[in-house]
């Protein structure tokens, strides 16, 4: 296989997206949402085909699943994009030189931007709107077990794309097979970054093969700690939404973090997960603490694999902890710096939390489901960054960018 033909052609047509005006950006958008709706019963057929290839047990198979109301709410987030402020051409610095020259540093797109994703078709949607809303051309390379799902949806795209009279090589689906993602990790003329959104396996992969810059996201080892100056209450209710609300996402609980003198009011605290059949692993003292509380058969003891382990299933740990800093040397250990939070009612504990925690969004007393673009109001996401370097958390439309100085003169030269 060689794509290096579409390679090409994607860097010319995101030279012209440059020329484009973003009221027809918006008004592709809008009219991407209506088509969007209008193709829910082809995109649904074309998903069927993908989640009969993979068992309802399987983790991934929520991620992969589309419903008419997830169509809906993906078509919300399309009009949501277009509705923002576009990211490019804001002046970033402006400063004169003695001789007169003016600089002015500008936000300009990055230019073409690969994405190598798992099981969410959701994906194709959202970086295709952020892409063009920041004015950048896209690579997509989807897993198998959403081939059907993407390619039908990359049909819808291109389709409206051509209604517009626009370069449709904008959007380049790559075949699903791994040879496509060999040659996309080593496009290096023609790639300016590469975004993996999966599991930590898929993110290791990539880093570690790609020539091409990358930007990590994605994958969540995520704590709750639960301190001994902790709200009751406050406990049940976060650690239920963190952990149950959606197993299958990145921000979901994996890792109950509990001071010990909080250890009689575990058995509280854990008792909604049992509705939905979460299986726990609980070191020595949580685990004497809930048995014959908590469902023999959900509750297991722990094992080392059990803690820096994203579960992305109806599963946790629990760890013990006899202070503050035993809780941030265990979250170190294991954290993939992505979501942290901390249930305290002690403001100095929480004041050394949110400064020792090294993670993207460190949390107080809520829930890390918010973890999200949309929730932080900065639209649909193309993942969460956990490095630091150009981007961390949610990236969204502004970290799409990046920038370039304008120097204008009148004849200077330099002695």
């Amino acid at each position: 296989m060689n794509l290096e033909n579409t390679f090409k052609l994607v860097v010319r047509a995101s030279r012209k997206l440059a020329l484009v005006e973003e009221s027809t950006v918006n008004e592709l958008l809008i009219a991407l949402s209506d088509a969007a709706i209008e193709n829910t019963a082809t995109i649904l057929s074309e998903n069927k085909k993908d989640l009969d290839r993979m068992p309802e047990s399987d983790p991934k198979y929520d991620r992969l699943k589309l419903t008419e109301q997830r169509i809906k709410d993906i078509a919300n987030d399309l009009k949501n994009v277009a509705k923002l402020s576009s990211p490019l051409g804001k002046v970033l610095d402006q400063r004169s030189h003695v001789n007169g020259l003016r600089m002015t540093k500008i936000s300009v797109p990055i230019g073409v931007i690969g994405i190598i994703y798992e099981s969410r078709p959701n994906v194709t949607f959202d970086v295709f709107s952020l892409c063009l809303k920041s004015g950048n051309a896209c690579i997509l390379k989807g897993g198998s077990d959403a081939e059907f799902s993407n390619i039908a949806i990359a049909k819808i795209i291109h389709e409206i794309i051509r209604k517009f009279n626009l370069d449709e090589n904008i959007l380049a689906l790559l075949p699903a097979d791994r040879a496509a993602t060999s040659e996309l990790l080593n496009a290096v003329n023609y790639v300016d970054i590469i975004i993996p959104r999966g599991s930590q396996n898929l993110i290791n992969y990539v880093r570690e093969n790609a020539k091409v810059p990358v930007i990590e996201t994605g994958a969540g080892i995520v704590h709750t700690y639960v301190d001994k100056s902790a709200d009751l209450e406050k406990s049940i209710q976060i650690v239920n939404n963190a952990k149950t609300r959606r197993v299958s996402v990145c921000n979901a609980l994996d890792c109950l973090v509990i001071h010990e003198d909080n250890l009689d009011k575990l058995k509280d605290i854990v008792k909604p997960l049992k509705d939905s059949h979460v299986e726990i692993y609980a070191d020595e003292k949580a685990l004497k603490s809930m048995k014959g509380v908590y469902p023999d058969e959900l509750l297991k003891a722990a094992k080392p694999e059990h803690f820096g382990t994203e579960f992305l299933d109806y599963k946790m740990s629990v760890k013990t902890v006899k202070n503050l800093d035993e809780a941030l040397e265990h979250i170190s250990l294991y954290s993939s710096k992505h979501s942290e939070a901390i249930i305290a009612e002690d403001e100095e504990v929480i004041d050394k939390f949110m400064k020792g925690v090294d993670a993207a969004a460190v949390y107080a007393n809520t829930s890390t489901a918010f973890t999200d673009g949309a929730q932080f109001g900065l639209g649909a996401e193309i993942g969460i960054s956990t490095q630091k370097l150009h981007a961390r958390g949610p990236m969204a439309l502004g970290e799409l960018t990046s920038y370039k100085w304008i120097i204008k003169g009148d004849g200077q030269i330099r002695a």
